[in-house]
């Protein structure tokens, strides 16, 4: 960054009082730090890096100023080498009031040298990941999501090494083979043996993770967490209880293959949904279910193809959890590969379990072409609801969706023009909005203001600065 945008981003830190995800202070008055190395590990591993800023007092963010900004810059690089791999950070020196600040930017370093640690620690003891403002220590599951990818481990195609073919479901297969002749009908030309390995069913004869779950008499007698939970809460959260203390309003567990473990939730879903009758100025009857239930399937759906089913994983379950306000679905294995919150329904995305998505393709006419996530949003911006929202957090993800329904889109519009009364940031707006992603609600709704002329950036020529504000015309 630029000296006038390292002043521009103290004066916001201290307007907040705060740090951030991206965002560590060190004092540095009298010496440099000496162990940077686990927000160095953390900023490395996360999406988009993050800045540390010397000179700034961390418990009252009042500018205290370097001890020395030359000498500090080396004596970091120096902790910089210590990593691995190398970081290689970018300084920028900045003076405010007479005394010298210095900002360290860390880039994320990429995905195939992941996880970023301090060699004199270890791998296991020195990568580290930002939570919050504070750098946590990586679990052992963390390093191995990383290990899953650059290795092409694939724990779909694990055998089930006390199983033999006589746990699959005959009739599936034949159903499945009888479509693959429509699907696949190069596939379908091969010998019934050749067709169970290429499709990871079965390998060296014995079945796998993939075949068991898609075609086997009962996947949950290898792995009795390998299914759904759902629950209905009476309140907003999970402990609040009914008028006769009453924990839970239903408390299903659902095993069986995974058409099946889709089949049965989605059910569980529409029986304790609200549904409301709309009858139109004609007469006409017309049912509107609290959730348009295509985007909860899609959800479902995807939990089920995309969750990790590594031994680090395979105890935990899928929850669905149906509040008085909101759905959640909440599965294990974060988000896979290079895949970011901001790339969901743009990209195509790298598949952690590619047979599994493949052959329920076929078996029960999945779309397969990365079109699940747009879905998901527009369906409920067909609904009037708010946006769905996606967490990525260590080691699971999660998403929700809300019934409330949405304010129109003039009606957000001219909050948005008067919020923005003085420049307002990305994230204050989003946070003010109870937007959880900032990049749907910039699209969406600042971006065509700013086309409109109601709104201006204030950085115009670096419209993706960090420090980018924008502020009403009518306040200009």
């Amino acid at each position: 960054m630029l000296a006038d945008e390292l002043i521009v981003l103290i004066k916001d830190i201290q307007q907040n009082k705060c740090e951030k995800q991206n965002l560590e202070l060190k004092k540095a008055a009298e010496g440099c730090p000496q162990r940077l190395y686990n927000t160095l590990s953390s900023f490395s591993n996360q999406d988009g890096g993050g800045t540390v800023i010397f000179g700034i007092d961390e418990k009252n963010y009042l500018v205290c100023g370097v001890y020395d900004p030359q000498d500090i810059q080396v004596k970091v690089n120096e902790q910089c080498q210590q990593m691995e791999p190398v970081i290689r950070p970018l300084f920028t020196v900045a003076n405010i009031d007479g005394k010298s600040v210095v900002s360290c930017e860390v880039q994320e370093c990429d995905i195939y040298q992941k996880p970023c640690f301090y060699k004199g620690a270890g791998r296991m003891k020195g990568s580290y990941i930002r939570s919050g403002d504070a750098d946590m220590l990586m679990t052992e599951y963390e390093i191995y999501s990383y290990e899953i990818f650059k290795r092409k481990i694939q724990d779909e195609l694990r055998i089930i090494e006390r199983a033999d073919a006589d746990v699959i479901n005959q009739d599936l297969l034949s159903i499945f083979f009888a479509k693959l002749k429509n699907a696949k009908p190069n596939l379908a030309k091969l010998s019934e043996k050749q067709i169970l390995k290429l499709t990871g069913v079965m390998v060296d004869s014995k079945p796998t993770i993939c075949g068991t779950l898609l075609f086997g008499l009962y996947p949950q007698g290898y792995f009795p967490s390998l299914c759904i939970t759902a629950v209905v809460v009476p309140g907003t959260q999970m402990g609040d209880t009914g008028p006769l203390g009453e924990r839970f309003i239903d408390n299903k567990k659902f095993e069986g293959t995974i058409p099946e473990l889709l089949e049965d939730t989605l059910g569980f879903i529409r029986r304790n949904i609200k549904t409301k009758t709309i009858i139109d100025d004609f007469g006409n009857r017309a049912d509107k279910d609290e959730y348009p239930l295509k985007a909860v399937r899609e959800i479902i759906l995807n939990a089920l193809i995309h969750r990790d089913y590594s031994i680090h994983t395979e105890n935990s379950p899928i929850r669905v959890m149906m509040f008085r306000d909101r759905i959640e679905v909440e599965n294990p294995g974060g988000l896979y590969g290079r895949l970011t919150i901001n790339d969901l329904g743009k990209v195509g995305a790298d598949t952690r379990n590619p047979y599994i998505a493949s052959d329920l393709e076929i078996l029960i006419n999945t779309e397969n072409r990365f079109s699940g996530i747009p879905t998901i949003y527009n369906e409920m911006e067909k609904a009037n609801h708010k946006p769905p929202i996606f967490e990525n957090k260590r080691g699971t993800f999660k998403v929700i969706l809300y019934n409330e329904v949405n304010l129109s889109l003039s009606e957000i519009e001219s909050e948005i023009i008067e919020f923005c009364n003085t420049g307002k940031s990305r994230e204050q707006i989003a946070k003010f909005f109870s937007f959880e992603n900032p990049s749907y609600m910039i699209k969406k709704y600042v971006i065509p203001l700013v086309e409109k002329g109601l709104l201006k950036m204030t950085l115009p020529d670096k419209p993706k600065s960090k420090n980018q504000k924008f502020v009403s015309t009518h306040h200009i």
